[in-house]
């Protein structure tokens, strides 16, 4: 067993249950904000979150985990005040969001001082609060591993060796540069069994899929409803055919979904995306994967038991 800090207190990891590994409450353009608050309404963006959040825990949901970090508007009071008004345990993250650069502040310090501030939001708590982090998040995209992008991987692997918690990557598999994530991680001395390589559901070639599992890391098939990348019919059959292959043990479920995000215009996300929402992996997913062989013991080692392990590193 592990203790896990969530936003209102620490988790035994047996204690995990039902987890959706990867949801965000909020995702903001922090710069906008900053400079544009009346673009913004608190209460509006408070209410649909504690919507979402409560329809999933009607559906047996125990834990989430949020991958909002530096760059997607992270604020962790807004966190803490969902998990108490839902009851539901989230766990939050650190590290940096970046897909090609980072703030001239840490381009011009070392890798060593970006791992020293993922520290302290794991041992001390995020955002001046005690609130502190389960998890680091890193990320690449079609840009590449640009160096500000290795940077972070790197402050990610060295902050993962002092505390213990696990990394989660957005990845690009278009490029596959899941396996180069993987080349920086584990070449900081990282366990492949506590990293979870985000976003690998994007494509459907199982050639690229199954060198990311061949070197030992879990795999989010995390975004579901999301269809520019890969369908949902694709995405399943990615998941039916891995769970055949022995696979589900490493594999994870989820949506990726923002329960508001800021990147377009208001409605937009929901026309193009009409079925992207917290609850489409357990209303619609899961059935359709029982009706095509996957087993209830793999849903529930995708949904309960995979969690446990990643954050036991067992």
């Amino acid at each position: 067993m592990t203790i896990i800090h969530s936003v209102t207190g620490n988790v035994d990891s047996s204690e995990l249950g039902l987890t959706l590994i990867h949801e965000h409450m909020r995702v903001r353009s922090e710069s906008v904000f900053a400079q544009f608050p009346h673009l913004y309404d608190e209460e509006k963006e408070f209410a649909r979150a504690v919507q979402q959040v409560n329809k999933v825990k009607q559906l047996g949901v125990k834990t989430i985990c949020d991958p909002t970090v530096m760059e997607l508007g992270r604020d962790i009071s807004f966190i803490e005040r969902v998990a108490r008004e839902t009851g539901v345990q989230i766990i939050a993250a650190t590290g940096i969001y970046t897909y090609h650069y980072i703030p001239p502040h840490f381009q011009n310090r070392d890798v060593d001082y970006m791992a020293d501030l993922f520290v302290r939001d794991i041992e001390v708590g995020i955002q001046n609060t005690s609130i502190k982090a389960g998890f680091l998040k890193c990320a690449a995209d079609a840009q590449g591993i640009t160096p500000d992008v290795e940077k972070v991987i790197r402050a990610a692997a060295r902050a993962h060796n002092q505390t213990g918690v696990p990394i989660m990557t957005h990845s690009y598999p278009g490029s596959r540069n899941g396996l180069k994530q993987l080349d920086i991680l584990l070449e900081e001395g990282v366990n492949p069994e506590r990293i979870l390589i985000g976003h690998t559901g994007d494509t459907d070639n199982l050639e690229y899929i199954l060198k990311v599992l061949d070197r030992g890391a879990f795999i989010g098939m995390d975004r579901y409803g999301l269809t520019s990348e890969c369908s949902t019919e694709n995405r399943n059959t990615t998941v039916i055919e891995l769970a055949k292959q022995g696979y589900a043990n490493r594999l994870f479920l989820s949506q990726d979904h923002c329960c508001t995000i800021d990147w377009f215009p208001e409605g937009a996300a929901e026309q193009m995306y009409p079925k992207w929402s917290m609850s489409f992996v357990l209303e619609e997913v899961i059935p359709e994967l029982l009706r095509n062989g996957v087993t209830e013991e793999q849903i529930q080692m995708m949904m309960v038991e995979n969690a446990r392990r990643w954050f036991e590193g067992k």
